[in-house]
């Protein structure tokens, strides 16, 4: 299926990292996500029951990090795209986090990861 939906430059401020410091405070978060969905169906009916709710998704993806407080970014990018397949239905996902301002050379470092099938 080529199918998907959407999540892009979601911004989240989270307790995340390893020194003490970041313990101690909340940082900003960027999520993409590209979620593989049958947009058929909600396509013809055009009833939002039928669609991922990105708006439920982006919700989630909020709280989870917020609540979670990992100190790696890997570990982060695991449990959400875990939750997201899980809660949603998901059946393969591409997720981006990214940490911009954690290396003052960069704009942002991250991860990027793919799980499931499509």
């Amino acid at each position: 299926m080529a199918d998907s939906v959407l999540i892009e430059g979601l911004a989240v401020e989270a307790v995340i990292g390893v020194y003490d410091w970041e313990r101690e405070v909340t940082q900003q978060l960027l999520v993409d996500l590209d979620m593989a969905w049958d947009n058929r169906v909600p396509g013809a009916s055009d009833n939002v029951a039928d669609a991922l709710d990105y708006a439920a998704v982006s919700e989630r993806v909020t709280q989870w990090l917020r609540s979670a407080q990992p100190a790696l970014l890997e570990t982060a990018a695991e449990g959400l795209a875990a939750v997201i397949r899980d809660e949603f239905g998901v059946k393969w996902l591409r997720l981006t986090l990214r940490k911009p301002g954690a290396v003052p050379a960069a704009t942002a470092v991250g991860v990027r990861i793919e799980r499931g099938q499509g």
